[in-house]
């Protein structure tokens, strides 16, 4: 339960830190072109809404219906600049501000994190519907301005996502560099899951080419390179090995977590007093490369291996230097012999790469671009026949975090995904920024506006296949978190 908690806040804290800057993108470029914004906020506020701030009242409110009361001329006139406000004297008619500015919007936190919204006046989408903009358009609202304009606004919460996420990997490199251990001096090789060895991979394999591109374990994308490819390259037992792709591989592996990793070679680290080990006279350094007759390359093999001898005596072959020695040794009745294993990184060279300040942008932008295509490239396998069974929801995605705090592996997975809603965002999609985009380009080149009960519909239509998708892809959450 505390892992789930931890990945769930974890999730929280990624999403409403994109959710903020996508939406202080519209923001942002609404303020630029004296657009007002009438609400900023944070989750969704069905029925009431967490907290708000009124800029004008100057007032916080918690727990609240939405529909509270609007500020009154007196309070708005008392609240705002005077050459901001013109009223009526002679009239009961509300004020008009002619100059919108920050204090115009309520910003608040909703209670449903499903994401949040800016309400942009003068525009139809999720909060406001064409009967509600029947009057003449004021010049404060989005209707009013340029189609140019409008396009900017609309684009605005993409482009801050994909920038965040650059600068995300900018930091990243900034702050820790790049590690890596290339493949080929991973004398072990690595280790496939099934569906990888069913297409011809086995493990131990080394990887090196891609449809004859070298595969670099530096490139973020090296993964993707191979399941794309149509030939992947091996070092099998000194020999390279051509293995054909088939067409779906994206599809297949999706059914299982990963693709392949390093091979962990045992070698001893630490020895725990008084446990077999040690009593058998292990050393640290030792490298353990047989269980029996069993040749174990890999901690995965050497574990069961051993654990089959529980309180039986086993002997294990040793490479100790320039020897190779056995030793007979009695597995506890866990099948443990108490050793602690040297990680990779101790085994194998690494290569470090560290960047400057100004070197690290330009490298998150390369790992920002090469993430979007990778992502975008990988998208053909939701249009194979297996593909939306694979869709996701919050679990698959709050899955991917670690189970213990890391910044590193945060701010990664936070870059990732700011890039996947950036993408998802610019499909032409009626309800999202896409399909607004896509409306202003036919306005744009036939200088033409859309009818605004055309484009209220197509907004519920979007919403409708939204909501659709979004329950179809937690419901496939809920089904493989019970059923599988």
């Amino acid at each position: 339960m505390e892992v789930f908690f931890l990945k769930a806040g974890q999730l929280v804290a990624a999403l409403s830190l994109l959710v903020v800057i996508h939406e202080f993108g519209h923001y942002l470029f609404a303020r630029i072109f004296g657009i007002r914004v009438n609400k900023f906020f944070l989750f969704f506020n069905p029925w009431f809404y967490l907290v708000k701030y009124n800029p004008k009242t100057r007032k916080w409110s918690f727990f609240k219906d939405k529909t509270d009361k609007k500020v009154g001329i007196e309070e708005a006139a008392k609240n705002s600049n005077v050459e901001d406000v013109i009223t009526e004297t002679s009239t009961k008619e509300p004020i008009t501000v002619e100059k919108a500015t920050w204090r115009d919007t309520e910003y608040g936190v909703g209670w449903l994190p499903l994401g949040g919204y800016v309400q942009i006046a003068g525009m139809i989408d999720e909060t406001q519907d064409a009967s509600q903009l029947s009057k003449e358009p004021q010049s404060w609202e989005f209707r009013a301005k340029p189609a140019w304009q409008r396009l900017l606004v609309m684009v605005g919460g993409v482009l801050f996502n994909f920038i965040l996420a650059i600068l995300i990997y900018a930091g990243i490199v900034f702050c820790w560099g790049e590690q890596t251990i290339q493949y080929e001096n991973a004398t072990a090789g690595v280790e496939f899951v099934d569906t990888a060895k069913k297409v011809g991979f086995q493990d131990g394999d080394i990887p090196l080419y891609a449809d004859g591109q070298k595969i670099y374990a530096a490139n973020r994308n090296h993964r993707m390179m191979m399941v794309n490819a149509d030939t992947v390259t091996v070092l099998r037992n000194g020999e390279q090995v051509n293995i054909a792709i088939p067409d779906n591989f994206m599809t297949q592996l999706n059914e299982e977590e990963g693709f392949f990793g390093y091979r962990l070679p045992v070698y001893v680290a630490t020895l725990s007093p008084g446990e077999p080990a040690e009593k058998a006279g292990l050393k640290e350094g030792d490298h353990l490369i047989a269980v029996g007759e069993v040749a174990t390359p890999s901690f995965t093999q050497f574990a069961p291996e051993l654990e089959k001898y529980k309180n039986q005596e086993v002997t294990l072959t040793i490479v100790r230097g320039n020897d190779t020695i056995q030793t007979n040794v009695t597995p506890n009745g866990s099948g443990k012999i108490g050793i602690g294993l040297a990680p990779i990184t101790d085994i194998y060279p690494v290569e470090n790469i560290e960047y400057g300040f100004f070197e690290s942008f330009p490298k998150g932008w390369e790992v920002g671009t090469e993430t979007l295509v990778s992502y975008v490239t990988s998208l053909k396998a939701l249009f194979e026949p297996e593909g939306a069974q694979q869709l996701g929801g919050f679990g698959a995605i709050g899955s991917i975090f670690p189970e213990s705090w890391n910044w590193r592996a945060f701010w990664e997975i936070t870059a990732l995904l700011s890039v996947i809603l950036a993408f998802m965002n610019i499909l032409p999609i009626p309800a999202l920024d896409g399909g607004h985009v896509l409306f202003l380009l036919y306005e744009i080149i036939t200088r033409r506006k859309p009818n605004e009960k055309f484009l209220e519909r197509a907004q519920m239509i979007g919403m409708f296949l939204l909501f659709a998708l979004l329950i179809y892809a937690n419901a496939n959450d809920i089904y493989r978190f019970f059923f599988k």
